[in-house]
């Protein structure tokens, strides 16, 4: 499963939204996967305890939060969501804010890995003091463009 189909089948990109906090800002992206059948709302649930007891292990480079828990916790198949926020949100512990929040459910060890390359490919930027290129996403007003960013970056 793909980052991109993974996106498209499960109908789970929402841009430029609005987040009260960090727990608000997870539920964007779990909300979407399990209105899409990918997950139970029991994953929601592990992640947001999972930050609150070993603190913002989702936050994986600045700006970026990748939420995800143990497949066992509720994931029904691997799938992506992907929300980007106009108001940066703060993590406990964290000195830099987040704007950019991909969702992971994996099912398998495998399956999510290779979404997980994809994802490192499209966000990938030598360039970059970070490593990563965060404005290509952020510059996304649709789906589509989305879309073309991901086949760009896998071409």
């Amino acid at each position: 499963m793909g980052f991109k189909q993974s996106l498209m089948d499960n109908n789970s990109i929402k841009l430029h939204t609005s987040a009260d906090n960090w727990q608000d800002a997870i539920k964007i992206g779990t909300d979407m996967l399990i209105a899409s059948g990918a997950i139970l709302p029991d994953y929601h649930d592990a992640i947001i305890s999972s930050v609150k007891e070993l603190g913002p292990y989702i936050c994986i480079a600045p700006n970026l939060a990748l939420p995800h828990a143990r497949p066992e916790n509720g994931v029904l198949k691997t799938a992506f969501a992907l929300v980007t926020l106009k108001e940066p949100i703060v993590f406990d512990g964290e000195s830099e804010p987040v704007d950019v929040l991909i969702t992971l459910a994996g099912s398998s060890s495998d399956e999510h890995m290779e979404g997980l390359m994809e994802v490192t490919q499209v966000l990938d930027d030598e360039e970059s003091e970070t490593g990563i290129d965060l404005d290509k996403i952020r510059r996304c007003t649709s789906a589509d463009e989305i879309y073309q960013v991901i086949d760009a970056a896998l071409a």
